[in-house]
């Protein structure tokens, strides 16, 4: 065997022959004749080189005649294939795996006039630090604080990049150097292996854990204030639950309690959503709205999950914080750009309009099953000619995802795809590597497309995907 493995290796042409050759090929020509795109082309002839040398180490079941017959068809292929995906590393995915905000995927869609409003602002300059009356410089957050300040309530607002980035600039502003009081059941992992405790530590706090994984009182908070306590800090615990024998206080508890006291309080809300999902039957989850009036000094929130907007940590509040907050050197280097900005001004101005039905991840989280059943069916008859694959409807469950209402399943419909050859794994894989990645999942021996995360046009380039399999 392992004299087979080295004739085969001692058969792979080199770098330069490979490159010959494509001089050659006409489909290779624009690639080619350009001299910028010559070490690119060069790059992927050794990467590509190096992958058919491990798949020889790992697979040398066929005979070397027919290794020799598919070996430059299959090196022209797989270069085509990586200098066409080399073009641009960000690439279309098809989402079938219901999971509505697919962290992996990029979590929230922005709503369609969003997307063009920020396109047209990429391409033109615009007033972003510009106060056109004066004509002098201005500040970047007035595009959405007035819309954040009347969406929650909040007296000011001011937007960073992300969630952590929010949390690690409320600690280096108002606790560094000093004590931030959490209970022990909301020290929270944020994924990624990112924690609550490591981002305190990062902004220069010194956590004080109070309480028990399961049950905090508000004598446990006050019984740990003390000269150096810089703030009380409440975590929401949106990306999991603990269930039973618990009890957690609440924000308005806390602020009594640091009015007393004279200590600010705090609150990363995390998802944050500006809509109360109760009306469509998701479990109570507090609003925005709900917690800036329970009177904290400041909460943050993400922009990207359930508020449907661009990743961002939204930061709201009281003026006197949020006014300490911008002054922080630690602002600048935390700031968002103008195409964050727009995204967001964007998306609140839907709210601003006065529904959700415009919010692509709340449409899809609405989705009725009716309609579901309808697009799960036609997708299942569009691919009953298909002679390599057997589907089916069949009833399973979507999930909400980017950490939001981890226990909740959506009941949802799926067309169900088992091929007559091969195994479920090489069709997922099949499907996710294709000219437009598809992601599906994996459930026994049937790869499931849930409709309710697919765009337009999603299912008829899935059928044209599958057209292919077993050729």
């Amino acid at each position: 065997m392992q004299e087979e493995i080295h004739r085969r290796l001692r058969a792979l042409p080199a770098v330069h022959e490979v490159l010959s050759r494509l001089k050659d090929e006409e489909e290779f020509s624009p690639f080619m004749t350009n001299e910028r795109c010559l070490p690119r082309v060069t790059q992927c002839v050794r990467q590509v080189l190096q992958s058919a040398r491990e798949n020889i180490n790992q697979n040398i079941s066929e005979s070397f005649e027919k290794f020799e017959e598919y070996l430059w068809p299959w090196l022209i292929d797989m270069l085509l294939k990586k200098l066409t995906r080399s073009e641009s590393s960000l690439r279309r995915v098809i989402n079938a795996t219901g999971v509505v905000l697919h962290t992996n995927c990029g979590r929230a869609l922005l709503a369609p006039e969003v997307a063009r409003f920020v396109a047209d602002q990429a391409e033109r300059y615009s007033n972003l630090e510009l106060n056109i009356e004066t004509g002098e410089r201005g500040s970047r957050y007035i595009h959405v604080e007035e819309l954040l300040c009347r969406l929650t309530g909040a007296e000011a607002a001011m937007v960073v990049n992300n969630n952590a980035a929010a949390v690690l600039l409320m600690m280096n502003t108002f606790a560094q150097g000093k004590e931030v009081v959490v209970s022990r059941g909301e020290l929270v992992e944020v994924g990624g292996s990112f924690r609550i405790p490591e981002v305190l530590k990062a902004g220069g706090a010194k956590l004080v854990e109070v309480g028990s994984t399961n049950k905090t009182w508000l004598r446990d908070y006050e019984g740990v204030i003390g000269p150096d306590t810089a703030l009380l800090l409440k975590v929401h615990t949106s990306n999991y639950r603990v269930e039973g024998f618990t009890h957690a206080v609440s924000g308005a508890e806390l602020v009594e309690l640091g009015e007393k006291w004279g200590v600010p309080v705090m609150e990363d809300l995390g998802s944050g959503s500006f809509f109360d999902g109760a009306s469509l039957g998701f479990p109570p989850e507090p609003t925005i709205k709900h917690t800036v009036k329970a009177g904290l000094s400041l909460v943050s929130f993400s922009g990207d999950k359930l508020l449907g907007g661009p990743q961002a940590g939204i930061i709201v509040g009281k003026k006197i914080f949020v006014e300490q907050l911008r002054r922080n050197q630690l602002t600048r280097a935390l700031r968002v750009d103008k195409l964050t900005l727009a995204a967001l001004e964007g998306t609140l101005r839907l709210y601003d309009n006065g529904g959700i039905e415009d919010i692509p991840v709340w449409r899809m989280l609405s989705a009725p099953l009716d309609t579901l059943h309808k697009a799960a069916s036609e997708l299942v008859t569009a691919l009953q000619s298909n002679p390599n694959i057997v589907a089916e409807l069949k009833e399973d469950v979507s999930q909400v995802g980017g950490g939001a209402w981890p226990t909740v399943e959506l009941p949802t419909w799926v067309c169900a795809i088992r091929p007559k050859q091969g195994g479920p794994i090489e069709l997922e894989r099949f499907l996710r590597l294709g000219p437009v990645a598809i992601l599906s999942r994996i459930h026994k021996d049937w790869v499931l497309i849930d409709v309710r995360t697919l765009l337009s046009g999603d299912s008829e380039e899935i059928v044209r995907r599958l057209d292919s399999w077993g050729e």
